[in-house]
């Protein structure tokens, strides 16, 4: 666990109190179970785990396994989510709106072009399984920076409209960070 992850938990928990954290963190944590589900019937070993300020990572000998495997293991994470929204919502009675929203949101995050979102990873392997991985490489970029240039100016325009709301800082620092680093350099 890193330290960015305690810092920005606990800038969340002072300013939303603790319900909406464990609510996210039951999120991430199902998100992650899918990964590690699909990974396990895969025959990929998991052989770590993250927390970072920018989320959480299972580190795997995923490179073991074809393109079509590791896409059905990066997706699984976001089919998770919506297996939780979904499970939440029938069975919850709307009950737990909040909980339901934060599986939607995070899937839908998890889902964009950006390394090292799941998205990102993923339009990169269906870019190399129909081209090669130059042709994955090239393409992850292109959508990466598209996409990341794209939320800079739409989290500074909220941000701006908001008034200057600091929470969407982190995430606009991160897009500009990630959205300009080479596509398999290390996080």
């Amino acid at each position: 666990m890193s330290a960015g992850f305690v810092l920005l938990a606990a800038w969340f928990v002072l300013a939303n109190g603790w319900e909406p954290l464990f609510m996210v963190l039951g999120a991430a944590a199902f998100h992650e179970l899918g990964h590690w589900i699909a990974l396990r019937l895969l025959g990929a070993k998991v052989t770590g785990f993250r927390l970072s300020a920018l989320g959480a990572v299972l580190e795997t000998d995923s490179g073991r396994l074809p393109y079509g495997g590791e896409l059905a293991a990066v997706l699984a994470g976001p089919a998770a989510n919506l297996l939780a929204a979904w499970g939440l919502t029938v069975f919850g009675e709307g009950r737990w709106p909040a909980a339901v929203g934060a599986n939607l949101v995070l899937c839908a995050f998890n889902l964009l072009p950006v390394r090292p979102l799941d998205g990102g990873r993923a339009v990169y392997l269906l870019a190399a399984w129909a081209a090669g991985p130059a042709a994955g490489e090239a393409v992850g970029r292109w959508a990466g920076s598209i996409t990341a240039a794209a939320l800079a100016a739409l989290i500074t325009y909220v941000m701006w409209r908001s008034g200057g709301s600091l929470w969407m800082l982190p995430t606009l620092l991160a897009g500009i960070h990630w959205g300009a680093r080479p596509w398999f350099s290390s996080p």
